[in-house]
């Protein structure tokens, strides 16, 4: 009880003490704010982008992986390719139908990607992807088929000139007439709109990126000049209830007997998993998030130096008040502890409103990107625990000035 009493006190001084002087509070308080509330929105966007890419990683299936000519952590310049790719063969449709057709094997089909326009009329959309792909299309980026139909299989063994475009680009372009029957220029070669559908949000895409057109592969490849060492691969999705270890083992042999590889002979293939995707991720967003720490770091040491600062001033202009205390009985402890908790109040209301302001901040932006923002709960507790522990490390020099100070020459003080 005498705990919480003594508590109870040191708060209410501390805040007797903010209100009497209450733009030293502000300005000690912003410094505190301004770090936090960067963590804050930082740690937002982060936790919304990595929960959105788990459910985009959970939508393809924890099964599926990809078969590239060459993986690069960053894409390699097709015009000027690393010696180790050229070697390397492009990959072909038939190696996807064989992929296909193994037990271990849902679904394999090869892929490409382009960037390119979509137009008709007077209508022009900004260059964006165009993938060539098959009716498989939604099982591995997920969305679905909302109008019309998919690719028959004459259209995909012949490249039929078709498309299945976005319903929102459907509306920007026709507006509420039937698009489907209609031909649009995709990429500068005219196509036939067969069906519309309705994406998912994919972090794998930045902002301002998306799907324009998904037309048959054997279009693309036969039409379109193509970069087959960053944008042609084979999708693979496993069986059901097959490891992906096991099915990517069944890939690889398939592939080394097709292209006569001996036992001694390097995989001339990569694969990319779920795991690898996320890796880079991880990477990339750990690297920017310790950058982001660091400079609200510097916010925070700012704003721990000015809780200092004001302190210091703060026993100078109270010295009287600390002499009455200790000719009261108050120990040096008792002061102490006052001013502490005097500090602490500050950074931990900063900390709050930092908080607060970092989560809205943090929301906004995540919305404007399209992904949904969890609250950060470990990382709220932390900055919690931050602020406040910064007001107790950079008030513990005035407060031991305070409780230092002789209780005669204080209340002598003018």
């Amino acid at each position: 009880m005498r705990l919480l009493d003594q508590l109870q006190e040191n708060v209410g001084i501390a805040v007797d003490a903010m209100r009497a002087s209450k733009l030293r509070a502000a300005l000690t308080i912003l410094g505190v704010v301004i770090g936090v509330s960067s963590v804050m929105s930082m740690a937002t966007i982060v936790k919304g982008i990595e929960s959105q890419i788990i459910s985009t990683i959970e939508r393809a299936g924890p099964t599926t992986f990809y078969v590239f000519k060459a993986y690069s952590g960053t894409p390699v310049n097709p015009d000027a390719l690393p010696a180790w790719i050229r070697i390397r063969p492009d990959l072909q449709l038939r190696e996807a139908e064989r992929i296909a057709q193994l037990p271990e094997v849902g679904y394999a089909g090869l892929w490409g990607v382009m960037n390119g326009r979509v137009e008709h009329g007077d209508v022009r959309t900004q260059p964006n992807r165009i993938y060539g792909a098959d009716d498989h299309f939604t099982d591995i980026m997920g969305g679905e088929l909302v109008r019309g139909r998919w690719f028959s299989r004459a259209e995909l063994a012949s490249g039929t000139n078709v498309a299945v475009i976005p319903e929102n680009l459907a509306r920007q372009i026709f507006g509420r007439r039937n698009p489907l029957g209609v031909t649009v220029r995709v990429g500068g070669r005219a196509a036939q709109i067969i069906g519309l559908y309705q994406p998912a949000t994919n972090v794998f895409e930045p902002p301002g990126a998306e799907t324009l057109a998904i037309i048959p592969y054997r279009m693309l490849d036969q039409q379109f000049p193509l970069d087959k060492a960053n944008a042609v691969f084979i999708a693979v999705k496993g069986r059901a209830g097959t490891p992906v270890a096991t099915t990517q083992e069944a890939v690889m042999v398939a592939l080394r007997e097709m292209r006569r590889l001996r036992p001694a002979d390097k995989n001339n293939f990569d694969f990319v998993t779920q795991d690898q995707i996320l890796q880079v991720f991880n990477r990339l967003t750990g690297a920017f998030f310790l950058v982001m720490v660091s400079l609200s770091s510097i916010g925070l040491l700012v704003g721990g130096i000015g809780v200092m600062a004001i302190m210091m001033v703060s026993v100078t202009s109270r010295t009287r008040e600390i002499g009455v205390r200790k000719a009261l009985g108050a120990t040096r402890r008792d002061i102490m502890l006052q001013f502490l908790f005097e500090a602490a109040t500050l950074t931990g209301i900063g900390g709050l409103i930092g908080i607060a302001t970092g989560l809205v901040v943090g929301r906004l932006v995540a919305s404007l990107m399209k992904v949904d923002a969890p609250t950060p709960v470990a990382i709220t507790v932390v900055a919690v625990l931050v602020s406040i522990g910064i007001g107790l490390v950079f008030g513990l020099i005035p407060a031991r000035r305070a409780a230092r100070l002789d209780p005669v020459e204080a209340v002598r003080y003018e």
